[in-house]
This record gives structure tokens, sequence and C-alpha cells, in this order.
């Protein structure tokens, strides 16, 4: 699963980090976090209620945890780790579980968060100012935004090529995804951990280079199946890869920075005054 839209949304002070998928069109929550809200409870106390809850549920004929399932999500200490998540559905069928007076007043905030996301679909300026200003938040350079925004039509219309082939799981949208990045970089998503969030200006340049030349070169090929855009992407990918390599050539500098989200954005003012 895509996690370029992971987000940090707040019901009564308390947060709730969420992630939107774009393929399928829908929201998924934290699950410890949902826990928090409806318990009142600090993170530790939520994440001892959820373990309990999940060794009860199965034991009631509940089908959660089996259809739950993990999204890489940024923790406390900023990094990420693997977090049970659930989807606005699955989540309902959670609140039932959970004896809260909550309950009801956290239904219509899940409601809101659905019905702002349908809006910004129906006017995706709405989806830009909101990611700009999530951006903005996090500290980064309005420079580093307007690019992270332009990544995101760019992806778009890669991921229409793809379904144009034939590609419908979310685990062959992660491989095409790994094969672009790791031939134009030598890093894998994994590597990059929340990918184009990790990226300096120049690597999320290239990057889109890739993806919108991977794009091109579908439209011309016409791949069919796995196999063949999987050639497609290294394709795609070895187009940046060149330009890489002939930008360090002329600067003397590497491209690919092994830093942090943190030290990234350290990075940026740093870029910003040498303009």
């Amino acid at each position: 699963m895509d996690k370029k839209d992971n987000q940090i949304k707040i019901f009564e002070e308390k947060r709730v980090r969420s992630h939107w998928d774009v393929e399928q069109e829908k929201w998924f929550f934290s699950i410890v976090d949902i826990c928090a809200v409806l318990t009142d409870s600090d993170y530790q106390t939520a994440r001892k209620y959820w373990k309990v809850l999940k060794s009860r549920l199965p034991a009631e004929g509940s089908q959660l945890v089996t259809e739950c399932y993990q999204l890489k999500m940024m923790s406390t200490d900023g990094k990420y780790y693997n977090t049970d998540v659930a989807d606005t559905e699955q989540v309902l069928r959670l609140i039932q579980s959970i004896p809260s007076k909550k309950a009801e007043p956290f239904k219509l905030w899940l409601a809101q968060v659905g019905r702002e996301r349908l809006d910004e679909i129906s006017d995706p300026e709405k989806a830009i100012d909101r990611a700009f200003e999530t951006y903005m938040k996090k500290g980064y350079s309005e420079k580093w935004i307007n690019q992270r925004i332009k990544s995101m039509e760019v992806r778009k219309n890669l991921t229409d090529e793809f379904k144009r082939a034939g590609i419908d799981t979310h685990q062959e949208y992660a491989i095409l995804t790994d094969i672009i990045t790791k031939e134009w970089s030598g890093k894998s998503t994994k590597d990059y951990n929340n990918l184009r969030d990790h990226m300096t200006n120049t690597e999320l340049i290239l990057n889109m280079l890739a993806e919108a030349a991977t794009t091109d070169i579908a439209k011309e090929r016409n791949p069919n199946g796995m196999d063949e855009t999987s050639k497609v992407a290294k394709q795609g990918g070895g187009v940046a890869k060149a330009a890489r390599k002939e930008y360090e050539l002329q600067t003397g500098k590497p491209v690919v920075s092994p830093l942090n989200a943190v030290d990234l954005k350290a990075i940026e003012a740093k870029e910003d005054n040498l303009l």
C-alpha cells in the first residue's frame, strides 16, 4: 500500500494516525489510536487494551482481527513501525466492542473525515490546499512542497497507466514502484522509508522523471501484465538513472541522500539560503 498519504487527524485533541489509500479510495486508521480515543487513555494503555481485545474478539465471533492488516506509520519517536489499521467499516464494528461515551461523537467525526475526502475528489484544488498546509506544519520548505505536490500528479498518471496494463493489486504496485526507485537511485523504497517525504528536491525531481518516463514508455509500448510492465518500469527508472549520473558528474556531488527526514529539513533550509 502506498504510504504517500499518511496523515495525523485530530479528534478532541487526540491524534489519530490515518492513511488514504489511493487505489481503494478509502481511509485506514490506527486501531491503537482509536482505542486511545474511545477509552480516553494514553498510548501505552491503549496498546495493552487492543492486545487484550485482539484475543477476545475472535472468541466472540468477530472477523475484525483476521481482516485488519498493518501499515508503517510514524510513532512518537519519529520512526515508522508496522501498525494495525482498520478501514471505516471495520472501525465502526470496533466501536461496537468498546463501551465508550465517545462512540457517537467519534462516528460523526469519521463521517466528517470521509466527507472532506469526497469533497477533495470532486474539487482537486481542495486536496492540493490540504496537502500544502499539512507539509507546512511539518516544517518543509515552500519550494520542496511545490515539488512534492507536483510529484502527486506525476504519480497519478503513472498509476493510471499501470491500471491500463492490468495491474490491480497493492503488491504489484509496490513491486513496480520499487523497481523504478531502485533503478534510478540504487535504493529500494524500504531504504527510503516514507519514500517521497524523505527525498531532497533533487531526488524528488529525478523520481518524477523516472515515473514520467515510465508513463510515457508505457503509453508507447502498451505493456500487458506484470512481466511486461516490470520491463517498462526498469526502462523508465533507467532514464532518471542516466540523468542522475550526468548531474553527479557535472556537480561533483551525489544525488541520493543517506539522511533521515529531520536532517532533510535542515538540507532544505541550507539549499534555500544558497539560492
